[in-house]
């Protein structure tokens, strides 16, 4: 069964830049002998996670896609092809529709991934979670320690907190204070300055003066920090206004 059988993660953004084809279908000799087995034959029988899918250069996303189609993977030296029985899901924090439109991830791959798209709002935006991603990531980085623990107001600071990196920022987070302080305690004075500093701004804080406001304005003064300190990056400016790029 394919439950049964462990799920074969890849990062696509770590892969070789010029061996991203060899190091996902692997190499063969002109016989259709495998002399170099991919990371996908490793997955047969089971599921494979393909994590940050956009950074798959064109010409690797073309074999992808038939992969897909048709469950076949030719190795790169050889013309023959192995059939393989794995079930894909992929993963991207990029808008890919805008990299669609951009040239730089294919249609026809796009669509074929959106069987049944699910979207994950940013951590900013589910902050009851990150108590619980607190707890996950502590007993995972405690090693023979006992798990960090967080104070009330840490908590409370955390979530108000506007984490830029997501999960992965949160995971460093831990993974930092659980090698420096283990078992310990968290109090306000351990959160790095940026940590108390940069929170996120609930409606409540915000009042209206008698003389109004300039709503255009503000508008576009928002976003033109946005973009500042995104250094241009259109999606994490969007993902710091709350709004998706193309609302942007």
């Amino acid at each position: 069964r394919r439950a049964d059988k462990p799920m074969v993660t890849i990062n696509c953004a770590a892969l070789p830049v010029h061996d991203a084809e060899v190091d996902l279908f692997g190499r063969a000799n002109a016989d259709g002998e495998v002399i170099e087995p991919g990371r996908l034959l490793a997955a047969q029988g089971s599921s494979v996670f393909l994590d940050e899918v956009d950074a798959l250069p064109l010409t690797v996303q073309a074999k992808v896609l038939r992969f897909l189609e048709a469950g076949e993977c030719q190795l790169a030296g050889s013309h023959k092809l192995h059939l393989i029985d794995a079930r894909i899901l992929a993963a991207t924090s990029v808008d890919l529709p805008a990299e669609v439109k951009a040239g730089r991830f294919r249609a026809d791959l796009y669509y074929r991934l959106q069987v049944v798209p699910l979207e994950l709002p940013p951590l900013n935006h589910r902050s009851e979670d990150i108590p619980l991603l607190l707890t996950y990531f502590a007993k995972q980085f405690a090693g023979n320690n006992a798990p960090l623990r967080f104070s009330k107001e840490v908590i409370q600071q955390l979530q108000r907190y506007n984490w830029p990196g997501n999960v992965r920022e949160l995971s460093n987070f831990c993974q930092r204070l659980s090698l420096l302080q283990p078992g310990s305690m968290l109090q306000l004075t351990d959160l790095p300055p940026e940590m108390l500093q940069n929170s996120a701004v609930t409606p409540q804080q915000f009042s209206i003066p008698p003389t109004g406001i300039d709503l255009a304005q503000i508008e576009l003064d928002l976003i033109e920090q946005a973009l500042e300190m995104a250094a241009g990056n259109r999606s994490k400016a969007a993902r710091l206004l709350g709004i998706t790029r193309d609302t942007l």
